[in-house]
């Protein structure tokens, strides 16, 4: 309606095989700075929004299943709008993302439901094509409510360029969204592969090593410090599989193959309580979740569990 969306071939990569990473959306993003374009779209009979009650997901109960589709109109009954933002365009209408703040003492609506965006993931409460804007809408708005000061001068910002920028209009500086870049690795040697777990982990539940990049480093670097960090394994080859966006608040998933050049394990930074070296049957096992001790991997939301199955599997390049 508004502009090309990407190709169709485009979801065939890999990466669209995990959470929040199948958006169709047209960012449109040589437009967001046409003030009357934006406007017109907003005004457009069909424009509608994704909402969000702080970290939390509005959407409209019908029965079993939920629509997370308002107008802005609609939008702006459920609560104060803070902020607003242009995602791009479907097929036909504008896609709008609005923040919200409700009073504590408003009372509760049968109708509106207000979720956990892990849980709408997890359970496909809502449609992939409709979880990765969603996802791209709560990395958004998080930014949002946490940069409405200059971090330059302390003044107040203000949003521009339909939300994907924030300016001071005191010293003049200019803030943009943010992507937090992690790398997230399988590490493999021959028909092993090594998984660790945190204390936080869901109970007998293994996954892949994970970390945050730093500033100057390049993947292959970034892989090799955080596993020996985390494991004390030193690590070779690395190849890159896939990523996923990771709306908590703004990640960038990097997930990688990293070959062993050592198995002995040792913790040195106390983050994991627990790693192993797991056979690729025994994977196999987990990911049906059907070992015979109850070992399982992460959910297919998680692109550990498309790392993981694809070793399993051995489709690894």
């Amino acid at each position: 309606m508004h502009g090309s969306a990407p190709p169709p071939s485009v979801k065939a990569d890999r990466s669209s095989a995990a959470g929040f990473s199948v958006n169709s959306l047209d960012r449109m993003s040589m437009r967001r700075h046409d003030v009357e374009f934006l406007r017109g779209l907003q005004d457009s009979e069909g424009a509608r929004t994704l909402v969000l009650a702080g970290e939390f997901p509005v959407v409209k109960r019908r029965g079993d299943e939920f629509d997370p589709f308002f107008t802005l109109a609609e939008a702006a009954e459920l609560g104060v709008v803070r902020e607003t933002a242009f995602l791009g365009c479907d097929e036909s209408s504008a896609v709008f993302a609005s923040l919200i703040e409700r009073p504590d003492d408003r009372p509760a609506e049968p109708h509106i439901a207000f979720l956990d965006i892990r849980l709408i993931a997890t359970q496909g409460l809502l449609p992939a094509s409709v979880i990765g804007p969603l996802g791209e809408a709560k990395s958004l708005l998080s930014w949002h409510a946490r940069h409405r000061f200059c971090s330059n001068c302390g003044a107040p910002t203000r949003p521009l360029a339909g939300g994907w920028r924030r300016g001071c209009g005191v010293c003049g500086a200019q803030h943009f969204p943010r992507t937090d870049p992690a790398v997230i690795m399988l590490v493999v040697d021959g028909d092993d592969c090594l998984l660790g777990r945190q204390a936080n982990f869901a109970p007998k539940m293994f996954s892949c090593l994970a970390g945050f990049m730093e500033s100057g480093e390049t993947i292959e670097d970034a892989v090799r410090r955080e596993v020996a960090e985390e494991a004390g394994v030193a690590v070779g080859r690395i190849t890159y599989l896939a990523s996923q966006p990771w709306p908590f608040p703004s990640s960038l998933m990097i997930g990688c193959v990293a070959e062993a050049l050592t198995r002995e394990l040792s913790f040195c930074d106390h983050e994991l309580e627990d790693a192993r070296w797991f056979s690729r049957e025994e994977v196999r096992l987990m990911l049906l979740r059907s070992h015979p001790h109850g070992l399982t991997c992460p959910s297919k939301v998680a692109i550990a569990n498309l790392l993981i199955s694809a070793w399993a599997d051995e489709a690894t390049p």
